[in-house]
């Protein structure tokens, strides 16, 4: 039997998107997902704050809703949580909230907690793929997340993993500077100065990478 749920009663699509995905945690859900897919103690450890009760419930909204499902791990008895084509196709509408939100960002206080992992989403957010230049890898270690940008033939992509060859550019850096360069909050030549973000690469590598992600004209 499927949750019966307060709604918004109105025929409209932006309010039947938010009869499904408009309840506390369940976007943050979908973007842990969107990073890849989670078992359900990564998900709760990587949502600090959410009872693991309301997790429950939420996932359990998502799956009769077909936005996410179950899989076996392979060689494991655990299972996996993943997004169904249909929580897919909310990839773009998600990236484009991220990117006004972090507009919105202040300095970080203490008690907030930020994850590598995000930092993938943080990329896809910047991108603007208008300024996407010869074919070449850049690499992003944030803490111990290791993620890649690969430009081919006009198009980007976000792969998670070290690059599979050498890249033009490695950044290494932490979440919360990187998370502060994308708010505009930090200036990235200053982060550079005092070493809270190192690159190695060629300028020219640097300067392309920096207008692909939008931090500069």
């Amino acid at each position: 039997m499927k949750h019966q749920r307060r709604n918004y009663g109105q025929y409209c699509g932006l309010a039947a998107a938010l009869d499904i995905l408009g309840e506390r945690w369940t976007l943050l859900i979908v973007r842990e997902l969107l990073t890849g897919p989670c078992r359900y103690n990564e998900l709760q450890a990587n949502l600090p704050g959410i009872g693991t009760n309301l997790l429950a419930d939420r996932l359990k909204f998502l799956t009769e809703m077909d936005i996410i499902r179950q899989r076996s791990q392979d060689g494991a008895k655990t299972r996996m949580y993943e997004l169904t084509e249909q929580g897919e196709s909310l990839r773009t509408a998600v990236l484009d909230l991220a990117r006004w939100g972090l507009g919105m960002l202040g300095t970080p206080e203490a008690e907030e907690v930020v994850r590598p992992r995000w930092g993938v989403l943080a990329v896809e957010a910047m991108i603007d793929p208008r300024h996407a230049g010869p074919d070449e890898v850049y690499e992003f270690r944030l803490d111990d997340e290791v993620f890649h940008i690969d430009v081919k033939d006009g198009r980007v992509k976000v792969l998670h993993g070290k690059a599979p060859a050498e890249p033009a550019l490695v950044v290494r850096t932490d979440a919360v500077t990187f998370v502060e360069i994308g708010a505009g909050r930090l200036n990235p030549l200053e982060a550079t100065l005092t070493r809270r973000v190192v690159m190695e690469g060629a300028e020219e590598a640097v300067l392309r990478c920096s207008r692909l992600l939008g931090l500069m004209s």
